[in-house]
Order: C-alpha cells, then structure tokens, then sequence
C-alpha cells in the first residue's frame, strides 16, 4: 500500500508565499516522478510543477518563475515553494507520485487527498 500525505495549504493573501509539502509512504520500490496538479472550481485538473528523480523540473507557464518544485529523496517528499500568489492560484491543490512499488512491481500513478489553497484578501 502507498499513501501519498500532502500539508501546507491554507488562506493567504495576493503577493504572498506559501510552502506545501507532500510525503509518499509504504510499500515503495521506485519514485519516477512526484509533482503538484491543481484543479479550481469548474475547471480541469492540470500540471502545475513536476520533479523527475534526477531533479528535471517541469512547470506550468501560469506558474514559471513563481513557484518551485523540491525534493527530498531520503524522505520521498516533494515540496512546492509558492511566491507572488494571485488569486487565479486558488485551487485544490494535489500531489502526485509515479512510481513502482514493492508488492507487485507494477509502475503505476498515487494521488494525495488535496490541500486547499485559497489567495484572497
């Protein structure tokens, strides 16, 4: 079983930071992949930032050059560093690992529960 724990969510207001944090555990044999996806009222769910296990990062053009992605391999944790929010930035914010794991080998996609951010003032 791997579970993906995702923190750091919150109320902040336009041109402010926020920091999320997301841990995978259990039965984990290999992480590819980890990164952030967002999905806002009404709208589809979509990439947001992704970080490759030799650190390749790939980001969202609403979201270059104010948001960063980070990881801890040791922890198998990702982290997203979130500056100059706008409102537009409000969204559930969810973690995503692909990865394989150590029950069946099978490379498969695990998604967190969601973080509310919430930008307003």
């Amino acid at each position: 079983q791997v579970r993906l724990v995702e923190s750091g969510g919150g109320l902040v207001q336009p041109g402010g930071s926020l920091r999320l944090s997301c841990t995978a555990s259990g039965a984990i044999l290999r992480i590819y992949t980890m990164g952030w996806y967002r999905q806002a009222p009404g709208k589809e769910r979509e990439l947001v930032a992704a970080i490759t296990e030799t650190s390749s990062t790939n980001y969202s053009d609403s979201v270059k050059g104010r948001f960063t992605a980070s990881t801890n391999h040791a922890k198998n944790t990702v982290y997203l560093q979130m500056n100059s929010l706008k409102p537009e930035d409000t969204a559930i914010y969810y973690c995503n690992a692909d990865l394989s794991n150590s029950a069946d080998y099978l490379r498969r996609d695990y998604w967190g529960q969601g973080t509310q951010v919430t930008v307003s003032s």
